[in-house]
């Protein structure tokens, strides 16, 4: 049976996709406690004694560096949740069924995004 006649995936190719999913969660999580621990270290005043213009430079640089971790941090939080999501979905058996044409997504779209929601075909068509 082609993709293209089925309407869900089967529990084995659920489970694959679980573990997979599985994996890049991990990875995530531990990537984001690594960022949360850097801003924390930033807001370590340290007891360096710099004075005059190199610190205002310091602390200007400082703070830019906080900002994009807290961005990365909150693009990776924003990862981890749509990972989480994509759990659900397997656990109530509508992963990998496009949220817009109601057919499967493709294998190898799922295996490079398992989180998406959209088949190729719908993402394409969003961003017209």
């Amino acid at each position: 049976m082609s993709t293209e006649e089925r309407t869900r995936y089967s529990t084995e190719e659920l489970n694959e996709f679980e573990e997979l999913i599985q994996e890049k969660l991990d990875k995530a999580k531990k990537e984001l406690e690594m960022l949360k621990g850097s801003l924390s270290r930033k807001d370590d005043q340290g007891t360096d004694n710099t004075s005059g213009n190199v610190k205002v430079l310091e602390d200007g640089a400082d703070t830019i560096e906080k900002e994009q971790l807290s961005q990365l941090a909150a693009r990776q939080q924003k990862f981890i949740n749509n990972l989480e999501n994509a759990m659900i979905r397997i656990k109530n058996g509508t992963y990998g069924i496009c949220s817009v044409t109601g057919k499967l997504i493709s294998k190898d779209r799922l295996r490079a995004v398992p989180h998406t929601t959209l088949s190729i075909e719908a993402k394409l068509q969003q961003n017209k």
